[in-house]
Order: structure tokens, then C-alpha cells, then sequence
């Protein structure tokens, strides 16, 4: 995902307009101590207006400001939470302002899982590792956005990375002497993120034409270094996806790109690096899925800025261009399969039980849970699906370029985009983009009913092939592929709907003997409820889920700590004998225990056995129970350990059905069954001639 950056509460009170049209330019001497957590920094840059007012995390405080060497009166009050805002009168406008100022850091926060990593994080400092993130008032924020330079010094041991080119560099000759770094970001940004770790430096130069060499480097903590070749595959992947995507878009805009390891379970883009939790980095299958993703984000997000006041469009435009043209180039199922995903999750918080529809895509901003990232993500992908299908490969891929050639490091908008598309197209498309950006409600379509006739045409040997539709929260055009089985063989046809029309006509060779509407899942819409096995998502994202811990006082902790982690609201803890009305209320429940417990759990309460597909394998065993009117998800291990490995694992496969888990790693993982319904066509009654 992009870096997450903290709004402030609005609090930027300096606008870009102030400064004319180039960005304020922010210059920053940083000394870090990992060891006592301790900052001391010094800013420079040119004010414009007569005061200056700033927000920074409640840990700093301003010591001195002084302008042409001459002290000047700083003022503090009460920010936002976690912040304290700063006034700094400099009398004359267009003076260059010098901002010393200190504190000691709040200490790593090491109990952050996946989730609670997406808010706002404070500046936080451990020689494991530090991360002063862009929105985390580490820094005084000149202007919403700004240009900016960095100097960095931390002790021996340690090195340090900001997003940018690294113009210096001084590596410490004793233990006594400190890294010294220095970056710069000469293109507006909006904000800086410092990271400082024990790291061993690996580098990978990469010439280039008609541009400056690239730079390809990882910052991984000894242990991680030393796993045989990981470093290296990083490095050579990494030049594929640039290559690839400077290919298909346009030159990559930077000069460098790093891989920087995380203490936490980051997964941030930022402008010419990512930061992955260590751990993370670890799985094979990160290469191939989450790395291409955060360096598309050069392009998207950190080369083309998101006006999120008019909807992100970033993050989709990353999943559909990275995560599933992955699946696209490993099979056409795999592409099914993820399309299927993201339309079984819109389904899951479509129904919510307040009424309440999820928000227009043009209102996303960025993730703060599953179904915003439904929203957000498996949505706003699917847009760029289907409108990839109307346009055509070549048409797209044309927008595409248009878009990053226009719009390369400026501030654009989902208007921008569709006047891309719109010049490579040469067609008007707000018919599309609106609908699709603005309404909330899940289209459901079905075929009501289909039936055929001999063609109408005199003398012709054709089939007339009538469709009518059902349509609910379907206002808006749709264009819908219609698989007809005829013959032994299968043909599709596009059927183009709107808010009046509803049916369909069409002329065959062959008689048609059954349909399927959009077997492929190419449209986003409501799946019918024969296409939606219970998935895991539905128990972690619901609003009122509850835990029968069945597990023996030894096991008992490691499921009560497994919960905090798997549910995103915390569950109502139920009695064991409580476990079959909970059921029979249609409660969302969680059964969960070593093996022994939850057999028994299950023939007490008359439910079905442990499918034969995961039964005896692994250390733990996770699976939905499917085909029953109540819903019920078990979580199963061999012992406390088994369950406590799952702390880390479980929460990242939302997705699947069943999971079978060796010491904490998922070893087999499956989605229940569910096919396409099919519709028969029946022949339709003809008047005899007269």
C-alpha cells in the first residue's frame, strides 16, 4: 500500500498557494540515538507570511528559532491529540527561519499487528529499529506540499534512509564515530519518512540510457542478510518491476529504489523505497506479489500525487496493474479466482444488518478496514477491469501513458484519469466513470428467463435467442457477458443494459440450450448465494462475532490472544454449553480449541464433524462450516503452541475457506466449491401460419 499519512485534523495552515508556484523548499539536520530514543533536529526554510505555526508530536519541543541570527518569540498551545502546536512570529515575511528543537521518542511499539500499523503511528525510536513517519510529527510541515533535504546522523551500528536520492554518504571508521547520510527530494512531496535499523547494506547498480545509473539496495538486519540469496533475488526483482513498469508507463522517476526492513508489519510505499516488516520479507511469495506492488507506487501515489479530497483511485490502479496482472500472467484462472475474491468480499459487506451500503468509491480516501479495502481496492480494480475489457489492450494501455505523461508529479484526480482514457479513446466516458464512482448499492443481476424461437428473417436457418433480466440496484449501464452453451460448444456474447432496458436479443447458428450470466466475474456485481461459500473474512470483519473458547486452562491464553488478533471487533466471549442456541440466533461464532476439545465441542452440540479434507493434517486446522443455515468457523491445533502460531498467519487469509497450518505456516489453504448457475432456454411457443 502508499504511506499513510496523518491529516493532522486539518491543521495545515500553510497552503501551497502562499509560496507562488514553486513548493516551499524544507532543509533538515537530524542527530537520532536509537540506544536513548533521543532527537535533536534543526529546520530551515523560507516563510512567506509574517507567523509561522506548525504542529509536532507532544515528544519535541522547540528550543530555540531564530531569524538572520536573531532569537525570535515561539509560542506553543494545544494541538490535536499526541500534538502540540507551535507560532513562531518572524515579523517581516520571506525570511529564512531556523527552527531548532529536541525530545526523547516514544519507544518502539512492538505489539502492533497488521491492522493497527494503517493509523497513525508516533515517532518511534529502538536500536532494532526506527521509524519517524511522514505523518507523525517528527518534523515541522512547511506546506501540504514541499521539496526538502535531509541530513541524518546516527550512532555506529546504524544507518539511516529517507526517501530520496542519497547525495552523501560517511560510514563510521570506529565505534566511536557516527553514519552520516544526506538526502534530497527536489520534487514536491508530501511529507518525509526517516527509518533508521541495524542494517547490512546491499547494492545493485543498474545501468541506464539516456538517464542516470540505478540504484537498487537493501536494508536488512543481519540475520535476514544472511539467508543464501534473498538480498540478491530482492535486488534482481526489483530491476524487473522497474523495467517492467517504465515499459509499460513511462521511465521510472527516480534514481534509486530500496527495500528497507521493518521491527513491525509494515507494508509502506514510499517515494524510492519500501518498508517491509522483517518478517514479511521472509516469504518467498512476497517477490511476486507485494514487491511490485509498493514499486508501481513510484508511479502511482508517490509520481502522481492523489487529490484525496476527490477520491483515491491510486490504490486501485496499483492492484489492478500490479497484484492482479500478476494473477493474469500466472493463469486466467488465477485471474477468476481474484476477481471471484473481491466480488465474494462486496457481497460480505453489502449485507450488512444496519442497511447501511458501503461508501462510493469516490468518497475512498485510504484503508482503515477490510470493507474500505473492498471498496478501495477489489471496487476500484474491477473499474479498471472492466474498463479495460470496453477499451481494448491497446486503447488502455495508450490512457495509461497519456495519464503518467500529463499528470507526472502533479496532483490528479479520477477527472484526470478519465480525460486520459478519454484522449486515447476519443469517446466520452463520464457515462462510465460516474456511475461506477458514485453509486453505493451492489448491482444484483440474474437471467429471469430465456427462451428461443427459428429467426424471424425469411429464409434464414438462425436460432433467435430471447433474454430477459432482473435487475436490483442496478440503475446505471451495464455491459454483461453472456456465456451460451449451444452444440456442445460455448460462445460469449456482450449484452449491453441500462436503467430501462432489460432484456436481450440474439441471432445463432445453433440452437442455445443454456446460459451463464458472467462466469468469469468480470463485472462488478452481487453474486448469486450459490456462488458464495463461507469464506474466513466473514467471521474476522463482523460487526458482532462471538468466541467459544472450548481450550484447556493451558491453551486457553493463546486462543483469548489468537482473537485480538483474527477479529477487527473485539467478540463476546460465549459458554461452551452456550455454543448450539448461539447457532440456532444466527450469531456469527468462532468455535476454538486443541483438537480433543473441539471434537468433543462439536458431537456435544450435534454439528458436523471435522471434514475429512483437514482432518489429521498439520499442527492446526481452520475451516468454515458450509451448507448449514447458522454460521460457524473453527479454529483447531494440536496445542498451545499450534494455537499460539497462528497469531501472525491466520489474519492474512481472509480469503479462503479452509487452512491447514504447520507450526504457524500455512501448508494448504482451499475455497468450498460453488459453481456458476446455469439458466436452460427454453423454446418458445410460435403462431401457426395462416
Amino acid at each position: 500500500m502508499g504511506r499513510t499519512v496523518v491529516a493532522l485534523l486539518g491543521l495545515l495552515l500553510l497552503a501551497l498557494g502562499a509560496y507562488g508556484a514553486s513548493p516551499p523548499h524544507l532543509v533538515l539536520d537530524v542527530s537520532l540515538d536509537p540506544q536513548s530514543r533521543q532527537l535533536k533536529a534543526e529546520a530551515m526554510l523560507q516563510v512567506a507570511a509574517p507567523t509561522f505555526r506548525f504542529l509536532l508530536h507532544e515528544s519535541l519541543r522547540v528550543t530555540r528559532a531564530h531569524v538572520a541570527g536573531q532569537k525570535v518569540v515561539v509560542e506553543q498551545s494545544a494541538g490535536p491529540k499526541s500534538f502540540r502546536q507551535w507560532t513562531i512570529g518572524i515579523g517581516k515575511p520571506d525570511q529564512k527561519l531556523v527552527i531548532s528543537y529536541a525530545g526523547e521518542l516514544p519507544p518502539l511499539e512492538r505489539s502492533r499487528d497488521h491492522r493497527s500499523v494503517l493509523g497513525g503511528m508516533p515517532p518511534m525510536a529502538a536500536p532494532e529499529g526506527s521509524f519517524l513517519s511522514a505523518g507523525s510529527g517528527w518534523y515541522p510541515r512547511p506546506a501540504e506540499m514541499f521539496s526538502y533535504q535531509v541530513k541524518v546522523a546516527v550512532p555506529h551500528g546504524q544507518r539511516a534512509v529517507v526517501a530520496g536520492k542519497r547525495v552523501e554518504e560517511t560510514l563510521p571508521t570506529t565505534t566511536q564515530d557516527t553514519y552520516r547520510a544526506s538526502f534530497e527530494f527536489t520534487q514536491p512531496s508530501d511529507g518525509i519518512d526517516l527509518m533508521a535499523g541495524p542494517w547490512v547494506v546491499r547494492e545493485k547498480i543498474v545501468p541506464r540510457v539516456a538517464q542516470p545509473p540505478l540504484h537498487l539496495r537493501t536494508f536488512f538486519p543481519a540475520d535476514l542478510d544472511a539467508t543464501p540469496g534473498l538480498a540478491q533475488a530482492y535486488l534482481d526483482d526489483s530491476q524487473a518491476y522497474i523495467e517492467r513498469y517504465s515499459r509499460q508507463i513511462g521511465a521510472y522517476p527516480y534514481s534509486e529504489f530500496s527495500i528497507v526492513a521493518s521491527p513491525l508489519p509494515t507494508g509502506f510505499g514510499m517515494p524510492t523505497l519500501t518498508y517491509l516488516g522483517a518478517d514479511v520479507l521472509r516469504l518467498s511469495f512476497i517477490r511476486k506479489t507485494s514487491l511490485g506492488h509498493e514499486i508501481l507506487h513510484n508511479w502511482w501515489g508517490n509520481g502522481v500525487y492523489v487529490d484525496y479530497e476527490r477520491g483515491n483511485w491510486c490504490e486501485g490502479l496499483t492492484t489492478f496493474m500490479a497484484d492482479y496482472a500478476f494473477k493474469e500472467a500466472e493463469s486466467a484462472s488465477a485471474a477468476s479466482a481474484m476477481r471471484l475474491a473481491w466480488l465474494r468480499d462486496a457481497a460480505l459487506f453489502d449485507a450488512d444488518s444496519s442497511g447501511e451500503k458501503p461508501g462510493a468509491l469516490r468518497d475512498f480516501r485510504s484503508r482503515a478496514n477490510a470493507a474500505g479495502a473492498n471498496i478501495g481496492y477489489g471496487k476500484a480494480a474491477m473499474v479498471f477491469v472492466m474498463l479495460h475489457d470496453r477499451l481494448g489492450a491497446k486503447v488502455f494501455d495508450q490512457g495509461i501513458r497519456t495519464f503518467w505523461a500529463s499528470q507526472r508529479f502533479k496532483t490528479a484526480s479520477w477527472g484526470d484519469l478519465q480525460a486520459a482514457f478519454e484522449r486515447a479513446s476519443g469517446e466520452k466516458l463520464g457515462g462510465f466513470f460516474s456511475p461506477w464512482l458514485d453509486q453505493q448499492a451492489l448491482p444484483a443481476i440474474a437471467i429471469a428467463h430465456a427462451d428461443t424461437a427459428p429467426s424471424r428473417t425469411p429464409g434464414s436457418k438462425q436460432h433467435r435467442l430471447n433474454i430477459q433480466f432482473s435487475k436490483q440496484d442496478a440503475n446505471l449501464p451495464l455491459r454483461l457477458p453472456v456465456e451460451v452453451t449451444s452444440g456442445g460448444q460455448r460462445e460469449t456474447h456482450w449484452v449491453q443494459l441500462d436503467a430501462a432496458r432489460n432484456s436481450a436479443t440474439f441471432e445463432l447458428a445453433n440452437q442455445p440450450q443454456t446460459l451463464r450470466l458472467d462466469p468469469e466475474m468480470r463485472v462488478w456485481r452481487r453474486l448469486e448465494s450459490s456462488q458464495l461459500p463461507p469464506i474466513l473474512r466473514q467471521w474476522m470483519a463482523a460487526s458482532a462475532p462471538q468466541l467459544v473458547n472450548v481450550a484447556s486452562p493451558a491453551a486457553r491464553a493463546a486462543v483469548d490472544q489468537l482473537a485480538e488478533r483474527f477479529f477487527e471487533v473485539s467478540p463476546k466471549r460465549v459458554d461452551p454449553r452456550q455454543l448450539k442456541a448461539a447457532l440456532s440466533a444466527r450469531a456469527v461464532v468462532v468455535l476454538a480449541g486443541t483438537h480433543a476439545e473441539v471434537d468433543q465441542a462439536l458431537a456435544t452440540a450435534g454439528l458436523p464433524a471435522r471434514p475429512p479434507g483437514v482432518a489429521g493434517q498439520g499442527s492446526a486446522q481452520v475451516w468454515t462450516v458450509v451448507g448449514q443455515p447458522f454460521q460457524l468457523a473453527v479454529i483447531s491445533g494440536q496445542d498451545a503452541a499450534a494455537l499460539g502460531a497462528l497469531e501472525r498467519g491466520l489474519p492474512h487469509y481472509g480469503g479462503q475457506s479452509w487452512l491447514i497450518f504447520e507450526q504457524g505456516r500455512a501448508v494448504s489453504q482451499g475455497i468450498w466449491a460453488a459453481g456458476v448457475p446455469e439458466t436452460p432456454v427454453k423454446t418458445a411457443a410460435t403462431t401457426p401460419k395462416k
